[in-house]
């Protein structure tokens, strides 16, 4: 096995050990996070914000440090905010909102409730693939269906 797929997994893992420490695999406890005209749980606020802080620090040292398993450290190179971008985040809160998942916790909650979480996951795939589909056709006519 390689490095590069053993740290992966390795970094998967504690992933998902975090996601389901801080019940961020619990649709209930992330909607009721979302909720804040009601009964609002900031709890999660404390998770988020650790995940910001271990973030920030991970991400200095390995700009500087430069990748560890492969020649180059890949980043986005786009910077500009358009419709397509707007249009996924929009959909994504959405589906966040509805079902209290987003993909990773909905990944991780496989081994805690696989029906739910396989529905919301499966769902996720049809939908990206009909975006596929519709970005296909309005690609060659030439410009956005309306």
């Amino acid at each position: 096995m390689k490095w590069q797929s053993l740290s992966g997994l390795v970094a998967g893992f504690v992933f998902g050990i975090g996601l389901s420490v801080s019940q961020m695999t619990n649709p209930e406890k992330v909607l009721a996070f979302l909720d804040v005209l009601g009964g609002w749980d900031p709890s999660l606020v404390l998770t988020m914000g650790g995940a910001l802080l271990v973030a920030s620090i991970g991400f200095r040292f390995v700009l500087k440090r430069g990748a560890l398993f492969s020649e180059k450290l890949h980043l986005p190179t786009r910077r500009d905010i358009d419709s397509d971008l707007l249009a996924g985040a929009g959909l994504f809160g959405l589906g966040w909102g509805i079902a209290g998942y987003c993909p990773g916790p909905a990944i991780a909650a496989v081994a805690i409730n696989p029906t739910e979480s396989l529905v919301f996951i499966l769902s996720m795939l049809v939908g990206a693939l009909l975006k596929d589909a519709v970005w296909a056709r309005r690609d060659q006519s030439g410009k956005a269906l309306t």
